[in-house]
């Protein structure tokens, strides 16, 4: 088979990792890839968000399966126009994908099939906006209607500190359309986690839950970014916790979907919070998520082949999904100023050694110049680690980042320190 890939992240480069390992595939493609990516890919100079180019792409070169990556292309249509054109794709179609798209028609899909969430409101004027926040106890959550690369949601810990958000989303619009209206919505207390599940629109299997560290500094604090890092299994969603996600979120969203005649075929990724009261949902992806790809992908057994052709076949029910009884920690090393201006071009060295079993580097903002491997975006490189212990994993993951340099290179401290102190509770 030959295959594409969309993106150029550390998510695709994982994608491509676990897809190079089926025997099914013969030839991988990815546009527009990255520096770690032509490793195993063939990188072609075509942008995730030319969904037309892409399809071009697809029929010309005789693409077998495409996989998306990110979500701008699943929430434009890209698979509505492939599947019109005859080819094979994973991924929700753009009324699916709406889930992410709006979280505006998230929510309100949520409150109308009962899935357990935050209480909100929604608000298109800034006044009206304005008003409603001063009624309020903090802290409270001002959240962009639209996509915002991961960083359109703002906890508020004043109500001051929720006006500034309402006017940068509403009146400077920092994330354009995305912020012309807003979701208002109660700071929920607990752990968060994600589950991220493959579904073919009929039949959900969820793949093993992971927490990612949304927060730039150590502890959570500081501006929300894309990702720094993640582990997988959380200890915070054990298997009665599991259960329940599955029974409560996971199921009716996807029988609420398809009765919207929204049939939902791919990854859906539920962004939880575990609470006092059970598991709330606070956002939905509509596709693998950045950074926890990269520990859910190593610690699964099965073919990724397989799997995205049981969805799109909607096959799952006789399928069987086999996940590793391990543990796999990334530490995410992103550039200095992130996710605030950062400069790209600095030389990364000790790539090339050897970091021992169970350390992969996954590549996400990297670019080949003359022969050398140099940083090309905001988060550069995600330092996975699989053990059969989480503090090994851990343990393993940060040897491995030491001893890869590049000037400003950042990174937080606490990767899995949750989990650690939720397994000696437990």
């Amino acid at each position: 088979m030959k295959v594409l890939v969309i993106g150029g992240g550390g998510r695709e480069d994982a994608l491509v990792w676990k897809l190079a390992q089926s025997s099914l595939v013969d030839k991988i493609y990815c546009a527009p890839g990255n520096a770690g990516i032509a490793r195993l890919a063939e990188c072609v100079n075509v942008s995730s968000s030319d969904v037309l180019g892409l399809a071009q792409f697809a029929k010309k070169y005789g693409i077998d399966l495409t996989v998306v990556g990110p979500e701008i292309p699943l929430v434009e249509g890209i698979v509505d126009e492939f599947e019109k054109e005859g080819l094979k794709i994973f991924g929700p179609n753009k009324a699916a994908a709406k889930l992410e798209g709006s979280k505006v028609f998230a929510k309100e899909f949520m409150k109308k099939y009962g899935i357990p969430t935050a209480k909100y409101e929604v608000f298109e004027n800034l006044n009206s906006a304005r008003n409603y926040i001063w009624d309020q106890e903090p802290p409270i959550v001002v959240k962009a209607d639209g996509l915002a690369a991961g960083k359109g949601s703002v906890v508020c810990r004043t109500l001051n500190e929720a006006q500034i958000a309402l006017e940068e989303m509403m009146l400077k619009q920092i994330f354009g359309k995305a912020g012309r209206r807003v979701v208002i919505e109660e700071f929920l207390v607990g752990e968060e986690a994600s589950v991220l599940a493959f579904t073919d629109g009929k039949v959900v299997l969820p793949m093993t839950p992971a927490q990612d560290h949304k927060a730039i500094y150590d502890d959570d604090l500081g501006p929300n970014t894309g990702g720094m890092g993640a582990y997988s299994p959380a200890p915070v969603v054990d298997s009665q916790t599991l259960q329940l996600v599955q029974e409560k979120i996971l199921e009716p969203t996807v029988r609420g979907l398809a009765a919207e005649g929204r049939k939902y075929k791919g990854v859906l990724y539920a962004g939880l919070m575990i609470t006092n009261e059970g598991p709330k949902v606070m956002e939905y992806n509509c596709r693998f998520g950045d950074p926890e790809t990269q520990v859910i992908l190593p610690l699964m057994e099965s073919d990724l082949v397989e799997a995205t052709l049981a969805v799109i076949e909607e096959q799952l029910a006789s399928y069987r999904l086999q996940l590793k009884n391990q543990w796999a920690v990334c530490v995410v090393m992103a550039s200095a100023g992130y996710p605030g201006p950062y400069e790209r071009g600095k030389e990364i060295y000790g790539l090339d050694q050897d970091f021992g079993d169970g350390v992969i580097i996954f590549h996400a903002g990297t670019k080949k110049v003359d022969n050398k491997i140099v940083t090309n975006g905001g988060r550069v490189l995600g330092v996975t680690a699989v053990a059969d212990q989480l503090k090994t994993a851990i343990e393993k993951s940060y040897q491995a980042v030491k001893k890869i340099k590049f000037e400003g290179a950042y990174y937080r401290k606490d990767i899995g320190k949750k989990g650690l102190a939720r397994l000696q509770t437990q």
